[in-house]
């Protein structure tokens, strides 16, 4: 998918003044939003070209739009950085702001034909990036389309196992998390089903991504969930545009949500993240902008 459109620094400043003044008036509805059981997250993937321009500043955005946990991406771990900055540091940045990271994306993937100890080294220096943020969970986010194999699914649990020791003895969370190519058929198998089978319940939870199931699952979300609802502790919420099946803002596409969260088991979960890969309508900040009034006003309720 190509990468969204860069936005236009003036208006992307003007935008950010907007939205700052929006947040210090009145909110209908906004002590039902403060007593919600969970914090509205987002998967800050989401605004990848704001945070490059302007770190700070989109995160200040992210705030006053009532976002209040993010799960992130794009740690250097040979700096130990975050977006440029030390990891000690994006902390202070995060408390300033008033916002949270409960989750992060890790590039385990780039580690799958390396030796376990390389894993491992690898491991140990997403845990001291997470641990710098207080983070519960470290996430696996993808797996590379060459290795999407039964066989290679069969190793893929495996790791995962071994990762969420490592992960666990430092007294962090793991998961994984699901594309579509997870639900391919493979000759009557899935990928899915070999991770779920596969690993450990108590080392690797999961974090569903609601689109990618609706998109490429034959069973639906509710489904998946109620088949080990303790181990689904994290959801990505989505919309699918109703021609392309690509992303779309969220109340824009073909994703019944109003139906489908009231009836989804919560056993398990602990956090979800509102997120758009790319698709935007007009860019991603104005993309989060829309999803975040839709969610406020039809979804939260149900979380």
């Amino acid at each position: 998918m190509q990468e969204p459109s860069s936005i236009n620094r003036r208006k992307f400043i003007k935008q950010s003044g907007l939205l700052m003044s929006a947040a210090m008036m009145p909110v209908s509805g906004f002590s039902m939003i403060n007593q919600s059981k969970y914090k509205m997250g987002l998967q800050l993937f989401t605004i990848r070209d704001a945070m490059e321009k302007d770190p700070i500043g989109s995160l200040k955005i992210v705030k006053a739009l009532g976002y209040e946990d993010l799960e992130i991406y794009g740690y250097n771990e040979e700096q130990g950085s975050y977006y440029g900055f030390k990891a000690s540091e994006f902390k202070r940045i995060l408390d300033d702001i008033g916002l949270t990271v409960s989750s992060g994306h890790y590039g385990f993937s780039d580690y799958f034909k390396k030796s376990e100890d390389e894993l491992k080294r690898y491991v140990g220096q997403c845990i001291e990036g997470a641990q710098a943020l207080d983070k519960s969970y470290v996430t696996w986010p993808w797996l590379h389309p060459d290795y999407r194999t039964i066989e290679n699914f069969k190793l893929l649990a495996d790791k995962l196992n071994m990762i969420g020791e490592q992960v666990a003895n430092a007294g962090l969370g793991f998961a994984y998390h699901n594309h579509g190519f997870e639900f391919e058929d493979h000759g009557g198998q899935i990928g899915y089903d070999v991770i779920l089978n596969g690993t450990d319940a108590n080392l690797v939870k999961l974090q569903l991504d609601l689109y990618w199931v609706e998109h490429s699952s034959k069973l639906s979300p509710e489904k998946w969930i109620a088949k080990q609802p303790e181990r689904y502790v994290m959801w990505h919420v989505k919309d699918m545009d109703k021609i392309t099946r690509d992303y779309t803002e969220l109340g824009n596409g073909s994703i019944d949500y109003k139906t489908m969260l009231p009836d989804i088991d919560q056993t398990g979960l602990q956090f979800y993240y509102l997120e758009q890969g790319g698709n935007f309508a007009q860019n991603s900040i104005q993309s989060i902008t829309d999803s975040a009034t839709y969610f406020k006003m039809h979804l939260k309720k149900h979380l």
